[in-house]
């Protein structure tokens, strides 16, 4: 299984969007994919039609067993979505309790390793959305995922966010056997706009190293999609965005073949 997380501490940068993106197109090649929902807004999990404040069976269960996971717990949990090899683990807003029920205990740190750990063979993929701030969802995401994408709106407003979250990896990796890689994926980029073109500009400048080459363009597809519940790929798959994901999900196979693959928790 490849492990993916999908994160930054600035919302509305198109986070949900790209783990959806990103599951659609591997699940249309035919690949078993599960996108887990961590964030207690729950957009993902409303994305495809579940309600985050009722519904039954969700991550927040996952946190309910002093860090272990009961063996039939994980596969419980999944729902099925509008696309077949696409599962998910949807998010309860309840999550969003967990820091203060788990306020100086500790162990919590891999139940979502443990969790993929017991789905391992099950899956070719699991991409992760996280919440957009520090907290031991983000750092379960993190322990579990062998590569992070950032998503990056291109504007200003985004960059200080983008700051945050390069700090806040460098603390992870401090904590880390070795650095967890990670790519910045610009996302709703307008070249039409001035703003847009300088604030990519200065993305490219500040991590030459670590962005990705191309961009998501502004597409109002990708919203009807959501609107429908589907993914992208399966309501416009000639879309300009859905060919930006195609584009990018390329990179980041090519990329994983020369990387080791998650370990099993």
């Amino acid at each position: 299984m490849r492990v993916w997380a999908v994160s930054n501490q600035k919302g509305g940068v198109g986070k949900t969007t790209t783990a959806v993106a990103l599951g659609g197109l591997l699940a249309d090649r035919g690949q078993r994919v599960l996108i887990v929902d961590l964030d207690p807004h729950g957009s993902m999990t409303s994305y495809f039609r579940y309600d985050p404040d009722s519904i039954e069976s969700s991550c927040y269960d996952l946190f309910m067993h002093q860090g272990e996971i009961p063996a039939d717990l994980p596969a419980s949990v999944i729902k099925k979505t509008s696309s077949e090899n696409l599962h998910l683990m949807p998010a309860s807003t309840a999550l969003a309790t967990l820091e203060r029920q788990m306020m100086g205990q500790g162990g919590y740190g891999l139940v979502l390793a443990k969790t993929l750990a017991q789905l391992w063979d099950s899956y070719d993929y699991a991409i992760i959305d996280t919440p957009p701030l520090l907290g031991v969802l983000m750092v379960n995401a993190m322990a579990a995922c062998e590569k992070l994408l950032i998503p990056v709106q291109t504007e200003f407003l985004a960059l200080k966010g983008l700051e945050r979250m390069v700090h806040t990896l460098a603390m992870v990796n401090r904590s880390r056997k070795c650095d967890l890689p990670y790519l910045i994926v610009p996302t709703m980029f307008d070249r039409r706009t001035q703003a847009a073109l300088m604030a990519m500009k200065a993305i490219r400048s500040q991590y030459p190293e670590k962005v990705w080459q191309a961009q998501i363009p502004v597409d109002t597809r990708l919203r009807d999609a959501s609107r429908q519940g589907v993914t992208p790929s399966a309501f416009d798959p000639d879309s300009r965005a859905v060919r930006a994901y195609q584009h990018l999900l390329k990179d980041l196979v090519v990329a994983a073949v020369s990387q080791p693959r998650a370990a099993t928790g």
